[in-house]
């Protein structure tokens, strides 16, 4: 694969993968493939991230504990004690074949703060410009479940959008993501490629191991968030881990395949001949068939960088309902003015990030007071200037009215466009962990 594109790529392994699920030993066999693979990939010229669990399932071996507990302080304690064996062995695998690596410990707080995520992002950059290896894993000696991201699926997909990755490729113990569970149906059929995620018919029941936390439906959820930040996400086996570079030859193949306007030296100037046209099909078809695995397309518009914080990274601490017209003007590019506004659920504070709900707006206040109907549906979602009793002082007025109504006036905008980000009409978000209700809608794009 010399002389490719470099490519940013994602590997987001389970515990499954790392530790047996009974004996809690390192499967030493597959983490090595893992490492030969990763080492390979860098060697083609591009940037690998390893998102890694285990922490806590070297330490049940570590302390000889058989189950994985409940209590969150044991848990915490496993995973310090894990973590540290976790890099060790990480390191060790690595150092035979000179390969450096890092240490990134994560959790929810980090995205949070847009200065922490920053940082963590330029950190990550930097690593892979030296030639490094960062090893992800979610900090669970200090997260709690308010800031946890759920899953390791979840994490690397954030990892993926924070470092616009090209790839992310999600191992477990299966070849792909299948209409019906292959184990107790023998006429399930793989799916090989999804271009709408949000149209997807397949079997989810997988559940995670005993020892980590994810399953097939988080895999799909971190797709969804992965292919709305423009990654393509793909599913195979951890066992056979060389199938990355394997993939990844048949997709650059494929694309290069439908790009006629790029013709070798012998062929410029015969774009026409039919000849021509169907040799980059001839080459693909004349390489190898991949190995067989799910492929998620990104989207053809994604969200980049403030707006995938906004829309997935922060926890939203309230709702904001606005009319017909006020959801007309956000997707003219217009900020979120108090005169929209119809209703406010939840206490949040200014600066903080809230659900932005389209609502039907009634021509006069219902009995109860309420001035809107219907279904509610999630458009965006929003940074705010005011907090939510001042918001439900200053909604259905004009902006230049706020001053007297509150005794002063931070911004005309309930809302400045720049920290809105709005979900494709007609979807809905999944903002894993804090957004696990949502998980069957469709994906989103920024507007």
């Amino acid at each position: 694969m010399k002389g490719a594109k470099s490519l940013t790529i994602v590997i987001k392994l389970g515990t499954s993968s790392i530790v047996d699920e009974k004996t809690h030993e390192p499967l030493l066999s597959i983490l090595s493939l893992i490492v030969e693979a990763a080492v390979k990939l860098r060697k083609d010229g591009h940037k690998v991230i390893i998102v890694s669990s285990g922490a806590i399932g070297v330490g049940l071996r570590r302390m000889d504990v058989e189950k994985r507990p409940k209590r969150l302080a044991k848990l915490q304690a496993l995973a310090a004690i894990g973590q540290c064996r976790l890099m060790s062995l990480w390191d060790s695998l690595f150092a035979h074949l000179r390969q450096p690596i890092s240490q990134i410990l994560l959790t929810r707080n980090d995205i949070d703060d847009r200065s922490r995520y920053l940082n963590a992002q330029n950190t990550i950059s930097e690593l892979l410009d030296m030639g490094v290896i960062p090893i992800v894993n979610e900090n669970d000696t200090v997260a709690v479940a308010e800031i946890k991201f759920g899953d390791n699926d979840t994490l690397s997909a954030f990892t993926a959008a924070m470092c616009h990755a090209d790839f992310l490729f999600l191992m477990t113990d299966v070849d792909c993501l299948y209409d019906k569970n292959p184990r107790t149906h023998p006429d399930a059929q793989p799916i090989e490629v999804v271009e709408d995620i949000s149209a997807i018919h397949a079997d989810v029941s997988s559940a995670g191991s005993s020892l980590g936390t994810g399953g097939m439906g988080t895999k799909i959820v971190a797709a969804r968030l992965a292919t709305s930040a423009g990654v393509t996400t793909v599913i195979t086996r951890s066992s056979s881990p060389g199938n990355i570079a394997k993939i990844l030859r048949y997709v650059q193949a494929q694309k290069t395949s439908a790009s006629p306007q790029q013709h070798t030296p012998a062929l410029e100037g015969h774009a026409g001949d039919p000849l021509s046209q169907s040799t980059a099909s001839l080459a693909l078809d004349a390489l190898e068939k991949p190995p067989l695995h799910t492929r998620f397309l990104p989207l053809s518009h994604p969200i980049r960088d403030r707006y995938i914080w906004i829309l997935h990274g922060l926890t939203p601490h309230g709702k904001i309902y606005i009319d017909a017209g006020a959801h007309h003007a956000l997707t003219d590019k217009a900020g979120l003015l108090p005169v929209g506004v119809l209703d406010v659920e939840g206490n949040f504070a200014q600066q903080e990030a809230v659900r932005l709900m389209a609502v039907i707006k009634l021509p006069e206040p219902a009995p109860d007071g309420r001035l809107w109907e219907g279904t509610p549906v999630e458009v965006g979602r929003a940074l705010v200037n005011y907090a939510a009793p001042e918001i439900v002082r200053i909604k259905g007025r004009r902006s230049t009215q706020i001053e007297s109504i509150l005794g002063y006036a931070d911004s005309e905008y309930v809302a400045h466009r720049e920290n809105i980000s709005l979900f494709r009409v007609g979807s809905r978000p999944v903002s894993p962990s804090h957004d696990k209700e949502s998980a069957g809608m469709a994906p989103a794009t920024a507007t």
